[in-house]
């Protein structure tokens, strides 16, 4: 089992910035991937980025390419979605998922593709 915690959300005016974190405990050794989705209101849930957890390499959304950044500390099992020139657009829970065994590029963006969630942040951008 992996527990996953997500924090930094709340309320920014369009053109500002917001960290996520996502705090990941329990079988972390098994850890492969981790990915950052997003909820609108009654929107699909839609994937932003992920991260492959030994390299480091990260894989983006076209939304969200230039502005969202992936990274992640090792040492703290966490993961981070740094957000920048935040649009109203934008507005949404975000939650992190987590993905324990290897699976191919083109994986990251399917939901059905990760173990376990987050509860969720919500991210509101004002006009």
């Amino acid at each position: 089992q992996v527990q996953l915690v997500e924090s930094g959300g709340g309320l920014v005016q369009a053109g500002g910035s917001l960290r996520l974190s996502c705090a990941a405990s329990g079988r972390t050794f098994s850890s492969y991937a981790m990915g950052w989705f997003r909820q609108g209101s009654e929107k699909e849930r839609e994937f932003v980025g992920g991260i492959q957890w030994s390299s480091g390499s990260t894989y983006y959304a076209d939304s969200v390419k230039d502005r969202f950044t992936i990274s992640r500390d090792k040492a703290k099992n966490t993961v981070y979605l740094q957000m920048n020139s935040l649009k109203p657009e934008d507005t949404a829970v975000y939650y992190c998922a987590h993905r324990a065994t290897y699976f191919r590029t083109t994986y990251y963006p399917d939901r059905l593709a990760y173990h376990y969630w987050g509860q969720g942040t919500q991210v509101t951008v004002s006009s």
